[in-house]
């Protein structure tokens, strides 16, 4: 089920969010996500969230910004069981056409994405991590 994020799942959510960015960003030094964990936080009140789960446990959730998609987070035992993909197309219900970022070594959201009908757009370098990035983009036709 998907539903629309409470201040009540914050600390699910930043939990999700650290664990997921160490496991897929292995070639970011930790230390890099947990100093940006409170900045986080508090940048979650900016952002429509909405998140995925059975009763009160969270499996994941996604973040929009306008029409930025600021990522899709999925614990690890709930990857490739269906839930990055309910929440990517509860967006794209909900947003005629979005962008995003994503690391060029993070292969399998880039494969995901991919295959889900974005398009890369663009290729940059990410200031803060020094890192490769894609610009990809979706549309509804």
């Amino acid at each position: 089920m998907i539903r629309k994020f409470e201040t009540a799942d914050t600390e699910q959510v930043m939990g999700i969010w650290l664990e997921v960015n160490l496991e897929a960003h292995d070639f970011i030094p930790g230390d890099y996500w947990r100093s940006r964990y409170e900045s986080v936080r508090q940048q979650l009140s900016g952002a429509r969230l909405y998140v995925y789960g059975q009763g009160e446990e969270i499996q994941g959730f996604a973040g929009m910004v306008g029409d930025y998609l600021a990522g899709i987070f999925v614990v690890g035992a709930c990857r490739c069981a269906g839930a990055g993909k309910s929440l990517l197309t509860y967006i794209k219900d909900r947003y005629p056409a979005f962008s995003l970022h994503v690391y060029q070594k993070n292969k399998r959201a880039v494969n995901f994405y991919l295959r889900e009908g974005l398009q890369i757009t663009a290729e940059g370098i990410d200031a803060d991590t020094g890192e490769a990035d894609y610009t990809m983009e979706w549309k509804r036709r």
